[in-house]
């Protein structure tokens, strides 16, 4: 009579880890949804990505132990502790990178082409309706110094036209680049200058950021100044002056196809 050995019995660690690695992904992923959808908010949103985070870093504790186990044991759960391994790794892929990004940056969340006096945000109705009541804070000229190594590109932009022109280019540009327009002011009054402001959203959560525009009238020229703010958090892992040199770089384009 032919016996047959009973199978090896599986890893705990090596089941405890996906299940975690997938739950950690799950929540990740509600999180991103929920907050695009506007369903839960920002803070709460961010909260859950967090914990995302820890849930991920948990399933990589458990996938170690699981090879301790199955090296010395010999027990199942190999496929099962790689899979985990891999959702925990996709999981954690992004926020690697920002915690990259914010070691190597500094800690700055409003970044602006003009640091000793930077452009400052509408206080309109119509800009504090469409922002629900926020309003960016400023930052003291000698934190905004930190910006200048960081970020030499963001630099103030100047155009050969006149004020109105630069203006309808400024809209246009921002409107390409995908802003949407809160406000505006065309040149003109005492100062002669003109403001705009506008709404970005955040490419993985879509999370609001404001941006303002300053254009001031030279001999001949129009000097283009922005501003952009990120509302949660102390650090914006680089994205406003990357925001900023996009919107140079399209304008560039646009000036050039004229």
């Amino acid at each position: 009579m032919r016996r047959t050995l009973p199978p090896e019995p599986w890893s705990e660690a090596a089941l405890w880890s996906r299940r975690v690695a997938v739950f950690a992904a799950t929540v990740a992923l509600l999180s991103v949804l929920l907050a695009r959808l506007h369903l839960i908010e920002p803070a709460s949103a961010l909260a859950s990505l967090g914990a995302a985070v820890a849930l991920a870093l948990v399933a990589l504790l458990f996938v170690g132990v699981a090879s301790v186990v199955i090296w010395r044991t010999g027990r199942r759960g190999v496929g099962a502790a790689v899979g985990a391994a891999m959702i925990a790794l996709l999981t954690l892929a992004y926020p690697s990178y920002l915690a990259f990004e914010a070691v190597r940056l500094p800690v700055l969340s409003d970044i602006s082409t003009d640091i000793a006096n930077p452009p400052y945000f509408s206080l309109s109705r119509a800009a504090y309706e469409a922002r629900k009541g926020f309003q960016p804070k400023g930052l003291a000229p000698k934190a905004r110094e930190a910006q200048r190594p960081a970020y030499p590109d963001v630099e103030p932009i100047v155009v050969d036209l006149d004020a109105d022109e630069a203006f309808a280019l400024a809209l246009k540009t921002a409107k390409a680049v995908g802003w949407k327009l809160v406000d505006q002011r065309p040149p003109g009054g005492r100062t002669g200058e003109g403001h705009a402001d506008f709404l970005d959203k955040t490419l993985i959560m879509g999370l609001d950021e404001d941006i303002t525009i300053r254009l001031k009238p030279l001999t001949g020229q129009t000097r283009i100044d922005l501003r952009s703010a990120s509302r949660y958090g102390r650090h914006d892992f680089g994205a406003n002056a990357k925001r900023i040199t996009a919107f140079a770089e399209e304008l560039q384009t646009q000036l050039d196809a004229r």
